[in-house]
């Protein structure tokens, strides 16, 4: 069975890699005539073919619950923080797909380097940051932040900073929620169960289907930044027991 998976990932691989070139190309020459939104969709579209590609080739298939508690299309200029569980790569590629509205990550300024994917990833409107410089960091992540949440841009973090193994909980940092107060916008936590199929810092991807669960907006007017963020971890951490209760040994 593992020998069926580690081929079915080979050719998953190839196919990101056979899509990608183009599609950053692609990106890269549209960059030069448009901006803003008029960018961001064709360029997020290779994110849809990349899940596409691993729903057919690898047999990951995904549900989503909790769409009603997003912003509707009457409220585009309505911005939120969404702050999501980190332990896969599938999620990064998977929430824009199905997310109404633009997103801006915060990401760590390295991904720029890699070929094709992070040129592209430059020429869109997003925050990458130095990790190393803290206070710099923050900084930048507080005035881009405000000025593409005034856009009506939606912010993702994820507050543990890195992707962490499955049935675990990292150290939740909590810029997310210290930027949903400076915009005055309420923070969305996400919850997901993607490593039960796509593990952190592997290609090794077996079939099954990822539940994404998206909680209601919690406002963020007059919070404390520690406190707003301790309620973000308690509801992602519970409902991460609900989705995967075998990997925190309650099945």
């Amino acid at each position: 069975m593992r020998l069926v998976w580690a081929l079915r990932s080979l050719l998953f691989v190839l196919w990101l890699t056979a899509t990608v070139i183009p599609w950053a190309l692609m990106a890269l020459v549209l960059s030069l005539f448009l901006r803003g939104q008029k960018l961001y969709w064709p360029t997020m579209f290779w994110l849809k073919i990349a899940i596409w590609g691993c729903k057919v080739i690898t047999g990951v298939k995904y549900r989503v619950h909790g769409m009603e508690n997003l912003p509707t299309a009457a409220q585009n200029t309505s911005a939120v923080v969404l702050a999501a569980k980190h332990q896969s790569t599938w999620e990064t590629f998977a929430l824009p797909g199905f997310m109404p509205h633009p997103l801006a990550y915060v990401f760590k300024r390295e991904l720029l380097m890699v070929p094709f994917f992070g040129w592209a990833m430059g020429r869109l409107d997003m925050i990458h940051i130095d990790r190393s410089k803290r206070a710099e960091a923050w900084n930048k992540v507080a005035q881009q932040g405000r000025r593409l949440a005034a856009l009506g841009v939606w912010v993702i973090m994820f507050p543990e900073g890195t992707r962490i193994p499955r049935g675990k909980a990292g150290s939740y940092k909590n810029g997310a929620a210290r930027l949903a107060i400076e915009t005055g916008v309420p923070i969305v936590p996400i919850a997901h169960n993607a490593a039960r199929c796509w593990p952190r810092k592997s290609f090794l991807l077996r079939p099954g289907v990822v539940d994404v669960v998206i909680g209601k907006p919690i406002p963020s007017v007059g919070r404390e930044a520690d406190e707003l963020m301790r309620e973000v971890q308690t509801w992602i951490e519970a409902r991460m027991r609900e989705l995967d209760p075998e990997a925190y040994g309650l099945a």
